[in-house]
């Protein structure tokens, strides 16, 4: 028997998916058992992801009684809304979920129906979640069963704020957030507004007001500041890209705040860490140098003409912001090395 963990993918067929596939392959102790897609089932995955001709893989329909037989792991790649039908079944089993959806990441069902405009399917799967963001809840997820994988722009956002707001340097009112994604954060998908004329030569704003990924970047936030609530802006934007984020934050400085404060707090919290690269005071995070990895890269000013503290990162969303994180997730949960298939 193999000793290596068995993971299945379950919507396998989108970008995340194809991410997915790209690191799990390689993983010196992961073996992928199944990848599901109900368009694509019973083709060989090099029929849709060329790339991957070294594989036997083909995709299957999503059959969780059957799937759940073979594996100890199941990352749901799934479109927003799906991934509870199968989570449920796949607990209940003995697998352990990773979610890339946003269906378990907020704590309360009145925050997911007012920005998903349904009812939680599952509601008292939301108090059992654990967020994945690993670099703030490595403990929790070493025991967890079901795990809720942080969006991408809020982990692009959470990261950079969350040590300055637990810190104190930073004041939790006002604060505003501009983000930027490729255009592979919409997902894989036949699209006009995502076609290639469409997006190329453009750069532009949406969801200015009300973006889903909102209340989950406010919940985090407000974790690390100890507070019940704290209101944001963030204005997401669509870069002619195909991948990674850059976040440019803006937050009220509290007296005494510095580069030195600033700088003091990131080694602090991240010093350790592999996959955050803190850079020196005045250098911004760069896109190019995340590309295709695991890595959040930060960058932070102190302007003392207005007395704000300007930071700003950069992920690839589809691995930091998705794929590379839910692996990073499952190697914590399974006692395997951290950076196991991603470095």
């Amino acid at each position: 028997m193999s000793d290596k963990v068995r993971v299945a993918i379950f919507g396998a067929s989108g970008y995340a998916g194809e991410e997915l596939l790209r690191l799990l392959l390689r993983h010196p102790n992961a073996e992928v058992v199944a990848i599901t897609s109900r368009k694509n089932a019973g083709e060989p995955v090099e029929a849709v992801f060329p790339r991957f001709t070294h594989s036997r893989l083909t995709f299957i329909e999503p059959d969780v009684e059957k799937i759940a037989r073979i594996c100890d792991a199941a990352i749901l790649a799934l479109p927003h809304g799906l991934a509870a039908e199968y989570a449920l079944p796949l607990l209940n089993a003995g697998i352990k979920v990773f979610d890339i959806s946003a269906d378990f990441r907020l704590k309360s069902e009145a925050r997911y129906k007012q920005y998903y405009k349904v009812d939680h399917p599952a509601p008292y799967l939301l108090r059992k979640a654990v967020y994945g963001l690993p670099e703030i809840y490595r403990t929790k997820l070493k025991k967890a069963n079901l795990v809720a994988c942080a969006g991408c722009y809020p982990t692009s956002a959470i990261l950079p704020t969350a040590p300055l707001l637990a810190a104190g340097v930073v004041k939790p009112k006002g604060i505003i957030i501009s983000s930027s994604s490729g255009v592979t954060g919409a997902g894989r998908k036949v699209d006009l507004p995502y076609l290639f004329p469409e997006c190329n030569e453009s750069y532009k704003a949406y969801g200015v007001v009300g973006h889903r990924h909102l209340p989950e970047i406010e919940q985090e936030m407000a974790l690390a500041a100890g507070m019940e609530d704290i209101a944001i802006n963030f204005v997401p934007h669509l870069a002619p890209m195909n991948r990674c984020i850059e976040s440019t934050i803006f937050m009220d400085a509290q007296p005494g705040c510095s580069t030195d404060v600033i700088a003091e707090v990131y080694k602090k919290a991240y010093g350790k860490e592999q996959f955050i690269r803190i850079l020196p005071a005045g250098r911004t995070a760069d896109t190019k140098y995340v590309f295709m990895t695991n890595i959040c890269e930060i960058g932070f000013n102190y302007d003392k003409h207005t007395r704000k503290v300007i930071v700003n990162s950069a992920i690839d969303n589809l691995t930091k912001g998705a794929a590379g994180q839910a692996i990073q997730c499952m190697n914590i949960r399974f006692g395997l090395e951290e950076s196991a298939g991603l470095l």
